[in-house]
């Protein structure tokens, strides 16, 4: 649909979009099923399947899909952001007033939510999954920790961060958001296989990078005898000590010279040891969970087939988010070099190519998951014993999980400031719903009770 006001100029509109309502559109490219409406401006850039675009203006940028814009905010700066985006009202991202020329650029990885009126310098990246609070961020940024809060806290002048936050405080909009990209995954041919899942070879090889740095911090900022010059593998073992030792309580820890900000202030890392704790329950869920799947869909029915069917040596690929898809490194490098060679000279080849790592992504995300699992519990195989200990634990893992979705959302009816607006609670369920009638929460519940059977079927059927 092409509505009212429209100018559009040397583009390439694809199947099931929109532009309505005064859209500029100039030297771009849309994908499957995405909308541009309200006075959006599309300059220099590409927008990803299943995005929108509404009253903003977005120029030099490649926007991979599930892309949210509304209001007015702007990208100041060339942008690579990786789907599964919110961006909120008033924000600008990537201030050009801090170079001398036209070279800057914002990385963002899947999951990036600026909140309201944030202002972001170039350069700066962001892992999966960061929420960045309200805030004027006078520096350039680079943050490794996947679903972090980060924050700017005026009063103290320092950065915050608050790594596996998501986890922690607000699993319910995490959850629920992995499953309206699917439901509005409206394409008709699906011909390139996107990953919407938070938990997958792209956030999991981050939280893997986030736990060593973590140990390394938590080292450096517990014995004064240690500094940057300290070799890694001792900071990363002594950090380890004392994020395993029961007995220490260590939340917060502010460091200097850290990386990541471009300032001399300090920054602080809080709630160190939830989210260490955190990160490894991540790597068990996803590793458990992807054997799970792999033994429903080839009906497996005992141990020991399992372990024949599970790769011998398997490998924690490094992976990259392409366009939404997600493909392992060294098959990107294949892709590129066949180009460069000439091996690949149309567009067709390189969709084809694109399908057939798509048909093999499950059995590449597998490996990568058990791969991942042997690494956190730092053997080379699982036996039975193991995996019934990692069943049970992944179990209480998915309670807790749900019992957050539950908690984070039971805020909002609690939130004094929230039901003063209505005169009585009864007004306010007709308005909100009432808690226990919420569909998602629900689902999810009902969820748990499948995953409680699935996993006490395992058990008995292979005698564990």
């Amino acid at each position: 649909q092409i509505g009212e006001g429209c100018e559009i100029v040397n583009g390439i509109i694809g199947y099931g979009c929109r532009l309505f309502y005064g859209v500029k559109a100039v030297r771009f490219i849309m994908g499957t099923n995405s909308q541009l409406k309200y006075g959006a401006r599309l300059i220099n850039s590409y927008l990803g399947d299943n995005s929108t675009i509404s009253c903003c203006e977005v120029l030099n940028s490649l926007i991979f899909p599930g892309h949210e814009q509304h209001h007015n905010n702007s990208f100041l700066c060339a942008a690579l952001v990786m789907g599964q985006s919110n961006i909120a009202a008033g924000a600008t991202l990537g201030s050009n007033h801090n170079s001398r020329s036209a070279d800057g650029e914002l990385i963002a990885a899947r999951g990036f939510w600026p909140g309201l009126c944030v202002s972001i310098k170039h350069n700066s990246k962001f892992a999966t999954f960061t929420l960045l609070a309200k805030g004027d961020y006078s520096h350039e940024l680079n943050i490794p920790f996947p679903f972090a809060l980060v924050s700017n806290d005026v009063s103290k002048n320092q950065l915050s961060i608050m790594p596996a936050y998501w986890f922690m405080y607000n699993l319910y909009a995490l959850a629920r958001n992995a499953g309206k990209y699917l439901d509005r995954d409206k394409r008709l041919k699906k011909r390139q296989h996107i990953e919407y899942d938070f938990l997958a070879p792209d956030s999991i090889n981050e939280i893997f990078t986030a736990l060593d740095l973590l140990k390394k911090l938590t080292a450096l900022s517990g014995n004064k005898n240690y500094s940057d010059d300290t070799p890694e593998n001792v900071l990363i073992q002594e950090g380890q000590n004392i994020l395993e030792d029961q007995s220490n309580s260590i939340s917060n820890i502010t460091i200097h010279r850290s990386g990541f900000e471009n300032s001399s202030r300090p920054v602080c890392i809080s709630k160190v040891k939830e989210a260490y704790r955190v990160y490894k329950e991540l790597i068990a869920y996803y590793g458990v969970t992807n054997l799970l799947d792999f033994i429903t869909t080839q009906s497996i029915h005992s141990f020991e087939e399992l372990q024949n069917a599970l790769p011998d040596k398997p490998v924690r690929l490094q992976w990259s988010n392409i366009g939404g898809q997600l493909l392992p490194v060294d098959s990107l490098q294949g892709l590129l070099h066949k180009i460069k060679d000439g091996f690949i000279q149309t567009w067709e080849e390189v969709h084809e190519l694109y399908e057939e790592n798509g048909k093999v992504y499950s059995e590449q995300k597998l490996q990568h998951a058990y791969a991942s699992l042997l690494e956190l519990m730092n053997i080379e195989q699982l036996d039975a014993a193991a995996f019934k200990k990692l069943l049970l634990h992944t179990l209480n893992i998915k309670e807790w999980m749900v019992k957050n979705i539950y908690h984070s959302r039971a805020k909002d009816y609690q939130n004094e400031f929230r039901k003063m607006v209505y005169d009585n609670e009864k007004e306010m369920e007709v308005v909100v719903g009432k808690l226990e009638d919420n569909v998602f929460i629900n689902q999810k519940k009902e969820e748990l009770e499948n995953f409680k059977t699935s996993v006490e079927n395992i058990i008995s059927e292979f005698r564990l």
